[in-house]
């Protein structure tokens, strides 16, 4: 413990409760906490969504892992199939005139964790990453149903498009020129996904949506 305290010591700017009283931690918290905050400065390099869902976990996860879903709770992305490379899929999005995009889906039942690996124009570097994690809501809010968390991070790449020579048209919109409305389209999709999985499974139907007959229409 001597020692981590020593190494700590070397490190400037901590703020622990061996270094400040209990007002002055108070008062760095309140410094810290305004009524309103700039969009960039909460959505720049991360954004991240969530929201309960009245549906079993196990439910929002086998959804979720579904790639085919895609086409219902989706905003734009559309028509998802394989590719011949195995696990990789390509389909449209629709934000853009002929714009391809590709997509590998990780998917961990035990953690009930999804990975959408994404990318425009090419599916060699998935760099669009769309990370959801699933919480028994049981656990976190004491009631039934599921807690999402949906984070995507400021990668390079939205900067700038690193395939120019792979675009349908030169004068298309890029991804990342959308970035600032990420928070607002990926609330919209979520809000898609609760109404879904909400009215499926309040009224005891398969969320599934190979099992929903006419569920893409």
């Amino acid at each position: 413990m001597t020692t981590a305290s020593h190494q700590l010591a070397d490190i400037p700017g901590l703020v622990r409760c061996e270094t400040s009283s209990v007002p002055e931690l108070v008062a760095q918290a309140t410094a810290r906490t305004r009524a309103e905050y700039p969009h960039d400065e909460v959505y720049g390099q991360f954004c991240t969504i969530q929201e309960y869902i009245d549906c079993p976990p196990e439910d929002v996860f086998a959804y979720l892992s579904d790639i085919n879903s895609l086409d219902e709770y989706s905003v734009s992305t559309r028509s998802f199939r394989p590719t011949g490379t195995e696990g990789l899929h390509v389909g449209w999005d629709t934000l853009a005139e002929d714009t391809r995009i590709f997509m590998r889906l990780e998917a961990n039942p035990e953690a009930l964790t999804l990975d959408y690996h994404c990318a425009w124009d090419q599916g060699d570097e998935l760099w669009m990453i769309y990370l959801f994690r699933i919480v028994p809501a049981e656990q976190v809010l004491g009631k039934p149903g599921s807690v999402v968390i949906w984070t995507n991070c400021h990668h390079p790449n939205y900067d700038k498009n690193p395939y120019p020579e792979l675009s349908p048209d030169p004068e298309r919109i890029w991804v990342g020129d959308l970035w600032p409305l990420f928070y607002a389209g990926h609330r919209i999709e979520l809000d898609n996904l609760k109404r879904i999985l909400e009215y499926r499974s309040s009224r005891g139907l398969p969320v599934s949506v190979a099992a929903t007959p006419g569920a893409g229409a």
